[in-house]
């Protein structure tokens, strides 16, 4: 069994009773103004109880900086002496001043004792009361240090952790800012050093007899003509990518290609019926088409997928789409706005989202601009470019191939000229590259109407219908009673 420990006297009383004069407690100041005699310290320097009632009060006393390493390097031996006679005195916690303190330190503090203090102010002692090279060599430390401070030298690893963080940041608010933390990349040196140089246009070899139309148009920056001619050129490239399987009709059960024709036919009365822009219609039929090229659909589900592939084109061409109530009301409620907004998913996820279909329109517009911008000519080379989208067999040729017979032969309906070589550089065709796609759409006119909707849009039709009748024996068409589906 341990021995009991003695038992320490304890007074009933309360210890924070700053009043209570004869309380029991004993702090730690009054037992080392007890113990203060035992301690092997000189007579002298504790005389400094003398001087207690003269010390500074506790609120007019300076404390020194966390920043300000020199105060903490400076001991003076006068505060040495100061320490050790404000060791003895006793706890100002047992003298009535009224207010309520609490004498309890925390656990993660600890006091520095009067001992460590006394044999620190008698090391200062050693080198005698007349000796100034301890002071000397005190002030040569600190100046040394406060040198160090100012170059930016870590703190010292004695010093707690609050109190590096604490000089640390002092020391770097102390730190001038640079004037510019700007990063100047290699690049941008070299713009800055050299001048810049002005966009030069990809240049063009123009074939002889071939005007350039885009210099006219650089003083607009709505037309960016320095940009055109590449602008083309990506697009005839794209071109191959967006074009459907002309024979997938093969793999579909229930389908025929006079059925696509009826559905086409359709798309056309709803996008007349809307205002939509006819590079809405291009782009819907190119979705119709690239979608039955890779999935099979019943007879029932095709129209879903017509009024889809419109909803999509709508929202991806227009400004002001339709509404998908729009779409549904127009399809005589025949399928649920859930069911075309499932479909859209569906299609979009078929087709990995590529809307970037070379459309005719921008084609034609190009090669219009080589005919002067004639009104009469494009109307009908509208017209015939249409008729690409009804007639199956044109799947196959490209949609500037089908812009630039369009326009050719639109020429020739209303007597133009001849097919220039400035017309022939802007679409991209010869006159013999066009005359096959020409012979299906004299082919297509000269045969009776099939499709009403799209007979109606145009009044350009009966022109180009009479003159087609007219001229197809010199297309090589000699039985014009056929229709475009026992020919094909």
């Amino acid at each position: 069994m341990p021995p009991a420990r003695t038992a320490r006297q304890r007074v009933a009383t309360n210890e924070n009773d700053e009043n209570n004069v004869t309380a029991a407690r004993m702090t730690r100041a009054k037992a080392a103004s007890l113990h203060v005699d035992d301690l092997a310290v000189p007579a002298k320097p504790l005389q400094a109880k003398k001087t207690a009632g003269a010390a500074q009060p506790t609120g007019l006393r300076k404390r020194a900086a966390l920043g300000d390493v020199s105060n903490v390097a400076k001991v003076d031996v006068v505060e040495a002496k100061k320490a050790i006679g404000k060791a003895g005195l006793v706890s100002k916690a047992a003298q009535p001043t009224g207010v309520q303190k609490n004498t309890a330190r925390p656990a993660g503090r600890t006091a520095l004792s009067t001992k460590e203090t006394v044999k620190k102010t008698t090391e200062v002692k050693k080198s005698g009361p007349g000796s100034i090279n301890a002071v000397q060599k005190r002030k040569v430390a600190a100046s040394a240090l406060a040198t160090a401070v100012k170059e930016d030298t870590p703190v010292d690893d004695g010093e707690p952790a609050r109190k590096k963080a604490h000089v640390a940041t002092s020391r770097a608010e102390e730190q001038p800012k640079p004037k510019a933390e700007v990063k100047v990349s290699k690049l941008e040196q070299e713009l800055m050093e050299e001048p810049a140089e002005e966009y030069v246009p990809t240049e063009f070899v123009y074939p002889e007899g071939v005007k350039d139309l885009d210099a006219e148009d650089f003083d607009d920056p709505q037309m960016v003509a320095e940009y055109a001619a590449d602008i083309f050129e990506y697009l005839r490239d794209l071109e191959c990518s967006s074009l459907p399987n002309p024979r997938y009709m093969s793999h579909q059960d229930e389908l025929d290609w006079k059925t696509r024709g009826v559905l086409i036919d359709w798309l056309v009365e709803v996008h007349t019926r809307f205002h939509l822009l006819p590079e809405t219609l291009f782009l819907a039929v190119n979705i119709v088409d690239r979608f039955l090229s890779a999935k099979v659909v019943q007879l029932d589900r095709l129209q879903l997928v017509g009024v889809t592939a419109m909803f999509i084109a709508a929202k991806y061409e227009e400004v002001l789409s339709p509404s998908v109530g729009s779409f549904r009301h127009v399809a005589d409620d025949g399928f649920t706005e859930a069911e075309i907004l499932s479909a859209e998913r569906f299609m979009l996820g078929t087709l990995n989202y590529d809307l970037s279909y070379p459309n005719p329109m921008n084609f034609l517009r190009r090669v219009s601009k080589a005919d002067n911008y004639d009104i009469q000519t494009r109307t009908v080379a509208k017209y015939l470019t249409e008729i690409s989208l009804l007639d199956h067999r044109f799947m196959s040729y490209r949609p500037s191939h089908v812009a630039a017979a369009a326009m050719f032969l639109a020429r020739l309906i209303l007597d133009r000229g001849e097919w220039d070589a400035t017309l022939s550089f802007y679409a991209g065709y010869t006159e013999e590259e066009i005359e096959p796609v020409a012979i299906l759409m004299v082919d297509y006119l000269a045969r009776p109407s099939t499709h009403e909707a799209f007979f109606k849009k145009y009044a350009t039709s009966l022109i180009t219908r009479q003159w087609a009748k007219k001229n197809a024996i010199h297309f090589g068409i000699t039985d014009v009673e056929l229709s475009v589906d026992e020919i094909s």
